[in-house]
Formats: C-alpha cells, sequence, structure tokens
C-alpha cells in the first residue's frame, strides 16, 4: 500500500480561498508600498551561506536552512571532520548555500551590489517566502511570507515616523483596529546594559530581554544568568520590568534611570522625537507605545525598534516589526550606509483578520456567471458571449461537459457562482440568453448587449 502523502511540517497548501485571501492582503500592503514612493526589487530564494551566516545571532543562525551541495557532497570532506562527527565543521565542506532568513540581510547584499546603479536615499519593497527552522506552532511557520519595506542612505529619524504612518494606513485599509505599535531604540537597551554593568553581554542581554512575553521575567532573570549576567546587575533591571503609564511617562521615569548614560539618553530623544511627532500627527487604527522591555532579538539593529501586536483578546504574536540598522551593509564592504525598515507578517494578519471576521465578501469572488453546456453548436454561440463578457471585465466560463442540467447547477451552486446562463437550442434561434439568478432562482432574457448590462 502506498504511503499517504504530505507535506513538511511548519509548511501549508493553499485552497483557492485561501489564496484568494492572501492575494486580498498583499495587495492592499502593495498598494501602500506603492503609495508612500517604494520601489519593488526580488532577491533569490536562496543566497550563499556566507552571506547569511553570523548575521542574526547565535539562534538565528541555528534556524537557517542550509542546501546540501550538488553531486556526491561528501566526497570533499575530510576524514578527520567526519570522525569527529561535528556538524558544524562537516556543514561548510557540504553546504555553500542557504534558504533566506529574512528578506533584509539579501536587501543589503543587494544594496551593496548595485550600488552604483541605485539613487540614495532607496525607498524598496520586498514581498517574498522565507524559511526558518523553527518549532511550528499557531502564527510560526517554517516557510512563510515576508512583506518589507525599506529606506537605506539615510538617517532621518522622519523615516521612522513614516514607517509608523505606514503600518497605521495598512492596517486601517484592512480594517483592523486597535492595533499597537510598540517602540523601542537599542540605544537605550546599550545604556541599560551599561548602567547595570553588563555591557559586554549586551547580545546575551538583548536575546533574553525579548523573549520576556514569552517565558515571563523570572524565565528572562534565569536566561541571563545562564549567559554569565551578574545577580546584582539583574536586581538593577528590575524597575524596567515595571515602569508603567503613557509613553511620556516612562520616558521621562528612563531619564532618570539612565542619566549617566550618553547613549541611553541620545536613545531616549530619539523615541521621544518619534513618539511626539505621531502624537501631533495622529493615527487612525492604531496607536504607539513605548516598551522598553522590547528588545528583538537580530543583532544588525542599532536605533529604533518596532513591534506590531494585534487588537487586544487575539491571541498572536507579533504581526510586524523592524528597526534601524546604520551600518548593515558594512558587513559587505560599504560603510556608513544608515537604513531602517518594517516588515508585515502575512501568515499572521491573515489568522486575526480570519479570527475578526474582517475578510470582506467579494475576496472569495471569481467567475460571475457559468454558462450551461448544451452541446457543440450552443457551445459555440455561448463562448462568442463569454469573449465579449471577458473583454467587458466579467468573469466568465462554459461548463466543459454537455452533462445534465442538475449536475451544471450544482457545480455553479458548490462554487459560488452567482449567476448561470442557459443558452439552448430555442435562446440560439432568438439570438438571445436566458439570465438565472442562483440565490433568488429569478429567470430574465436578454439579448448580449443587454447581458452585459445586467452583469455590469
Amino acid at each position: 500500500m502506498s504511503k499517504k502523502p504530505s507535506v513538511p511540517k511548519g509548511t501549508r497548501d493553499f485552497s483557492p480561498t485561501e489564496v484568494a485571501k492572501r492575494n486580498y492582503i498583499m495587495e492592499t500592503i502593495k498598494g501602500k508600498f506603492q503609495l508612500y514612493g517604494f520601489q519593488p526589487i526580488e532577491t533569490p530564494s536562496f543566497e550563499n551561506s556566507e552571506t547569511l551566516l553570523g548575521k542574526y545571532g547565535e539562534e538565528g543562525d541555528r534556524l537557517i536552512f542550509k542546501i546540501l551541495n550538488s553531486g556526491d557532497y561528501l566526497s570533499k570532506v575530510d576524514d578527520f571532520a567526519l570522525s569527529e562527527k561535528n556538524s558544524n565543521k562537516v556543514s561548510t565542506q557540504i553546504s555553500e548555500k542557504a534558504l533566506r532568513y529574512d528578506l533584509t540581510v539579501p536587501f543589503a547584499r543587494y544594496v551593496v551590489q548595485h550600488q552604483n546603479e541605485i539613487t540614495f536615499p532607496f525607498k524598496r519593497y520586498q514581498m517574498q517566502p522565507v524559511w526558518r527552522a523553527d518549532r511550528p506552532q499557531k502564527g510560526r511557520f517554517r516557510e512563510f511570507w515576508q512583506c518589507d519595506a525599506d529606506v537605506v542612505g539615510s538617517g532621518s529619524l522622519w523615516q521612522e515616523i513614516e514607517l509608523v504612518q505606514l503600518y497605521d494606513d495598512v492596517f486601517n485599509q484592512l480594517k483592523l483596529q486597535g492595533i499597537t505599535i510598540k517602540i523601542n531604540n537599542r540605544k537605550i537597551l546599550s545604556g541599560i546594559a551599561e548602567g547595570i554593568g553588563a555591557e559586554d553581554k549586551l547580545i546575551d542581554f538583548t536575546v533574553a530581554l525579548d523573549k520576556l512575553d514569552k517565558i515571563g521575567e523570572e524565565g528572562v532573570i534565569q536566561e541571563m544568568k545562564t549567559k554569565g549576567i551578574e545577580s546584582s546587575a539583574i536586581d538593577k533591571l528590575k524597575p524596567l520590568f515595571t515602569l508603567s503609564g503613557s509613553s511620556v511617562e516612562k520616558l521621562s521615569q528612563l531619564k532618570e534611570l539612565l542619566s549617566n548614560s550618553k547613549i541611553g539618553i541620545e536613545g531616549i530623544d530619539e523615541v521621544e522625537f518619534v513618539v511626539n511627532t505621531i502624537e501631533q500627527l495622529g493615527l487612525k487604527a492604531s496607536k504607539i507605545e513605548l516598551d522598553v522591555t522590547l528588545a528583538r532579538g537580530l543583532d544588525y539593529y542599532t536605533g529604533a525598534i518596532f513591534e506590531v501586536t494585534a487588537p487586544q483578546g487575539v491571541q498572536m504574536g507579533s504581526i510586524g516589526g523592524g528597526g534601524r540598522y546604520d551600518d548593515l551593509t558594512g558587513i559587505f564592504g560599504l560603510k556608513g550606509v544608515s537604513g531602517v525598515g518594517i516588515s508585515f507578517g502575512l501568515d499572521r494578519i491573515y489568522l486575526v483578520l480570519e479570527e475578526l471576521g474582517l475578510f470582506p465578501k467579494t475576496v472569495e469572488e471569481n467567475t460571475k456567471v457559468l454558462f450551461i453546456n448544451f452541446g457543440t453548436a450552443e457551445s459555440v454561440y455561448s463562448l462568442k458571449a463569454i469573449a465579449e463578457l471577458r473583454m467587458n471585465n466579467i468573469a466568465s466560463e462554459l461548463y466543459p461537459d454537455a452533462s445534465k442540467m442538475g449536475k451544471q447547477m450544482a457545480y455553479a451552486d458548490k462554487r459560488g457562482i452567482p449567476f448561470v446562463v442557459l443558452a439552448g437550442e430555442s435562446e440560439l434561434k432568438s439570438n438571445t440568453y436566458t439570465f438565472k439568478n442562483m440565490i433568488s432562482g429569478e429567470q430574465q432574457t436578454f439579448d448580449l448587449k443587454g447581458l452585459i448590462k445586467k452583469l455590469k
């Protein structure tokens, strides 16, 4: 007996309905990207391993899918590496490429490679799948799409403000109200690490802090201890867990806590500028909120960091995130090019819209009218009409077989096609078409011009 087919864990098939809903989200996001002046690019689904490895921190590297070299990939591995059974040493000899982990690092590579063709500041958007060898769970997949917008070549904080507005515009268009755009700054985190005497463990500190919503305060403290951060340093950190009030009030408390940290105060000033400006401009579907425990575990962030959370009551992780990276292109040899970007989590946004019933009914509409097949002559007559309907942007099709009427009607019903046209022998003789509304059951007779007018 043959084995039942399946897909790899963390990947999915998508039905026509699901694809239509996903397209609705992507078209909405793409429309806003273009409205804000971002230009599209695409990069390969896999990159040279050296492009990706070492750019996301230890945890990120662990989640990168590596691609085996083609042919006899073990033939070039030295015997000592094999005998040691050290996967890290062997992997560099058997794998030279990897599936992209995100769209930001490939974008940095693109900027460096095409720097002479680009006009800076360069505003790009990119909507493509990425892959992570993560543990699958609700809203977390091994293959998923990212929808990114980035600006490189400008250190201006007006870019951060525009990206907050872009988030708000997209969610407002999707009718998704009650969104929280959390903001923090890696400079503030550097100031905190400096203040507790853990400057040399900044990455360990931020990676642990970024897990606060997943493992709680005690879990974060334990992880910091395992990374060698002293208990006395962690005790100094505890006031941050209980910061309360508005963003302005939290910033005021932070200024006191970090008064002796130059980089910390610089981060506070940047966040203050963004928050105060957004308050003046206003948001339609969202609110902006300072979260001093927001760290985002990616090593390349250097300034503002963002994370977007779903409306209250919806159990979902972040549905977007991003931040500023002052020298990401520097890892590929192009120094001093600042950038900032955000990403929309397509799959999670889909789950939120589904849970809240926010997909418009029109999203699933496909074929508007089905012509019943009565035979060869009638089908030719129907196809002439279908050609005219399609020229008028009316989605229409002919049932492929001259089956029983009941079967063809049932097909239209199951497909959710709202109208059918009967063009049999009598209609052919009178040069007319019988139009039937599948919901009301009402029937009317039209010539071709009348039929087009009715369907429009």
